[in-house]
């Protein structure tokens, strides 16, 4: 009786192990590299660790995160954007931003030491 059951794991066994580790592929996580800096953007890291990018074109500002980018326009005089949610303030090598409910402060050029 143990025989045939031999005989099975036999073949089975390096079927479910293949499978195991294909199962591992498919599931593996990993940190996706960072994707490049967008053309012609500056990079803004803040308190908190937090960071972004902006690129400005003309009399609107682009603010770049990751996962998502959004258009703010010039508000008044000065370099403040802004639209429905989120405001943006440049001030020489420093920069403020509310986006809704997140704020980023204390945010400053930031250059790759080469």
């Amino acid at each position: 009786m143990a025989r045939p059951f031999c005989r099975v794991l036999v073949f089975a066994l390096p079927a479910l192990l293949a499978g195991c580790s294909v199962m591992d592929m498919v599931l593996q996580t990993r940190e996706l590299p960072r994707s490049r800096v967008p053309p012609n953007s500056t990079e803004y890291r803040c308190d908190g660790g937090k960071s972004f990018f902006v690129r400005t074109e003309g009399s609107a500002a682009w603010v770049i995160f990751p996962e998502r980018e959004f258009r703010l326009d010039k508000a008044g005089g000065g370099n403040r954007y802004e639209n429905r949610v989120a405001h943006l303030e440049l001030d020489g090598e420093q920069a403020s931003l509310t986006d809704g409910p997140d704020s980023y402060s204390g945010c400053k050029v930031f250059r790759e030491e080469k």
